[in-house]
């Protein structure tokens, strides 16, 4: 009898290993993974140029159906336990295959549910919650959202208004939450809401998993600056929440929710597990790039431009250093702890870095980064964006605003968008009042209302 072929997976398309391997096997079936399992093209481009040599080879929607191969494989989050989705490594290892992974750009789809709702199910959430949820946010079949600010709870969260009142085994849900990433694509959403205002403001939250998918929840997407839609408000009319996807105790849904806001920091800093290197732009070697093209092309202020480049190499320091904090975040995960303040430090650094530095291309872009064709133009008046249209809805000011997101300069895109670094994930004059507190040990600001119940605190 003639065996077939061996492969890299096994039946369920996980990742075949052997029994305790070092690092060497761990490597060498890695090896054999992408070269089964990867496209040809791709493997070729990312050999050749990395990821920017990919992106001309592959598109997003591309990726997205070649994606449950890699969710399957256990590679997406190789230190989870294979029956959480993972392959059970240790850190060391799991460095062994980000590196042979790495030339060929295989992001992590669904970033909210690794980052944000991950973190508190590890934390906080039951054996029987881990099995149920955490799989399916490795695959990508399940994708996740976070519900959190409100229209008067943003950086002062725990002020939040949203109601969850107990009714048998189920908990019905009324308020609004806004600033929702993908929240129109989402299946489930990680959410807080208020279970007794008669305590303290943090002392009567409790976190909940809210499936998008029920009456009662009314997504509506708000479009930004860049023409694009990632952000939503989300009305709750009485939705229901079986009390089985309560994650902690009543009431101590605060301590549950840092879990997640320590994720939502790493991601934001590019310190996550979620893939996300930077939101808005590009990187330092990108800009290096975009300086020496301007200068081979003869126009002023690039790479040959002492001062420009006296700016650049300022903000390629800052990189590196930005870098080294985040690897502080992730040798934290990888001992199995808890995110500490330190992915407030990189929240904090990441913010202003990085719009620095995508301002800073468009200011090597010239009159180009000023001023460019657009379609959107022709549309003329009557096609206004304002048309309250959310993504989908084939509306004239859904089309305008399409064309005009389409027509954005790669550089102009990313700095547009980088303007909401210092705002998400927690705005930076919140994580500076976190790193004073619990790394400087400076006192709280004073608070007149602290230890009074929640329902007699003054509110927007």
């Amino acid at each position: 009898m003639v065996e077939g072929p061996r492969t890299s997976t096994g039946a369920d398309g996980r990742l075949e290993l052997p029994p305790s391997p070092d690092a060497e096997q761990v490597r060498a079936a890695v090896q054999a993974w992408v070269a089964e399992h990867v496209p040809a093209a791709w493997q070729e481009a990312g050999r050749r140029g990395g990821a920017a040599a990919i992106r001309l080879v592959r598109s997003r929607d591309e990726y997205e159906r070649w994606y449950p191969v890699f969710g399957r494989s256990g590679l997406v989050a190789p230190t989870w336990e294979p029956a959480y989705g993972g392959l059970g490594l240790a850190p060391d290892l799991a460095r062994v295959v980000d590196a042979e992974l790495r030339p060929f750009n295989l992001g992590r789809l669904n970033p909210l549910g690794l980052s944000n709702a991950a973190p508190a199910l590890f934390a906080h959430g039951t054996e029987e919650q881990r099995l149920r949820f955490l799989p399916p946010i490795v695959r990508n079949e399940e994708f996740w959202c976070q519900l959190f600010s409100e229209p008067g709870a943003g950086s002062d969260l725990a002020s939040l208004a949203t109601r969850a009142v107990r009714e048998g085994d189920s908990w019905i849900i009324t308020g609004q939450k806004v600033w929702t990433t993908w929240g129109f694509r989402a299946d489930y959403g990680v959410l807080l809401a208020r279970t007794d205002p008669d305590v303290p403001k943090r002392a009567g939250i409790t976190y909940f998993l809210l499936d998008m998918h029920q009456p009662g929840v009314d997504v509506r997407p708000l479009r930004h600056i860049t023409g694009e839609v990632d952000f939503c408000e989300v009305f709750l009319d009485e939705a229901v929440v079986p009390d089985s996807q309560r994650i902690g105790r009543v009431g101590d849904g605060w301590r549950v929710a840092g879990a997640t806001l320590s994720g939502e920091r790493q991601m934001v800093s590019g310190a996550g597990s979620g893939g996300v290197d930077r939101i808005g732009g590009s990187g330092i070697a990108s800009l290096i790039r975009l300086a020496r093209k301007v200068s081979a092309q003869g126009l002023p202020g690039g790479w040959d431009d002492p001062v420009m480049r006296q700016e650049i190499v300022k903000l390629y320091t800052e990189e590196r250093i930005r870098g080294w904090t985040n690897e502080r975040v992730r040798q934290r995960l990888r001992a199995g702890l808890a995110p500490g303040p330190e992915s407030s430090i990189g929240k904090v650094q990441q913010g202003t870095l990085n719009q620095r530095m995508q301002a800073l291309a468009v200011e090597i872009l010239g009159a180009s980064g000023a001023a460019w064709e657009s379609p959107a133009v022709q549309a003329g008046p009557a096609a206004s964006a304002d048309g309250g249209a959310g993504a989908g809805a084939g509306t004239d000011a859904d089309a305008v605003a399409a064309q005009y997101a389409e027509s954005l300069i790669h550089e102009v895109r990313g700095m547009l968008r980088s303007r909401a670094n210092t705002i998400e994930g927690g705005t930076t004059e919140v994580n500076k009042n976190i790193l004073a507190e619990r790394v400087l040990g400076l006192p709280r600001e004073p608070d007149p209302y602290q230890g009074k119940p929640w329902r007699d605190v003054p509110r927007s």
